[in-house]
């Protein structure tokens, strides 16, 4: 087995319609079969070929949001998935609950920027297995990766070295005490983070496969369990939670009201 600080050699470009090569049957010769979720093009691109470069990984894909996530997943079966928290349509936490359901053998590895607790207990509680800051080399997320593909849990040493990782999985597995974004259903989390995103009830409805008057119902379970009490209410909670960025949220400097919703 190649030796995962070794420089890489020989470098190799995307390949297939995007990002998706291979299929879910055989492994090519025991290697660890990887789906990459991010955002950004050019980091998905760069990941391939890091990543690529190493005999003990395959990269079968990579898609540019939760929501592909989830289809990819259950088209190639990956053994692990990269999966970046921040993105629009669906976040990397909510394709991480739909894949462990969907997907149980797959594990997730949480790849980001984000490093605050908050985001670090809500990856958990969502199924994932471990958490990789995008600071971090190449041979620190080789690790990652071998050690969630085994079953085990895996933390940056940017956290490890500051948290205790008990606390996080100790708190993680506590079932009492939730409040907030905890106390929505996976429905309301998705619709949630549309609102927040500008969508209006019609535009929400057509890309979740239900009725008006369902994402009305929803948003006023979402309301009530957040204390909210508009619209521009909860696209402030969603940004404060990191469920959205600044660049994705609607402006509201214009005072926006439900009546965009």
């Amino acid at each position: 087995m190649e030796d995962p600080t070794v420089a890489a050699k020989g470098l190799v470009a995307p390949r297939g319609r995007n990002g998706i090569e291979g299929s879910p049957w055989g492994r090519s010769n025991g290697r660890i079969r990887i789906l990459i979720v991010d955002d950004h093009a050019v980091l998905r691109q760069a990941l391939r070929l890091l990543l690529d470069a190493h005999q003990e990984v395959e990269v079968i894909g990579d898609v540019s949001n939760g929501r592909e996530a989830v289809e990819t997943v259950e088209k190639l079966m990956p053994d692990v998935v990269l999966m970046d928290i921040v993105m629009q349509g669906l976040n990397g936490i909510e394709a991480t609950r739909q894949i462990r359901k969907r997907a149980p053998k797959t594990r997730v590895l949480i790849l980001t920027g984000y490093m605050e607790d908050d985001h670090i207990m809500a990856a958990l509680r969502a199924g994932a297995s471990g958490y990789v800051v995008k600071k971090s080399d190449v041979t620190e997320l080789l690790l990652g990766i071998q050690a969630v593909h085994r079953g085990n849990t895996y933390f940056s040493s940017a956290i490890s070295d500051t948290v205790p990782i008990s606390e996080f999985l100790w708190q993680a597995q506590k079932g009492d005490g939730k409040a907030g974004y905890e106390l929505l259903t996976s429905r309301e989390r998705e619709v949630l983070q549309l609102i927040a995103e500008g969508y209006s009830n019609q535009r929400i409805a057509g890309d979740l496969f239900i009725s008006v008057k369902t994402v009305e119902a929803h948003k006023a379970h979402i309301m009530s369990k957040l204390h909210a009490q508009n619209r521009t209410d909860l696209i402030r909670y969603a940004i404060r939670k990191g469920i959205v960025n600044l660049e994705a949220a609607p402006d509201l400097s214009g005072g926006e009201t439900d009546a965009a919703v």
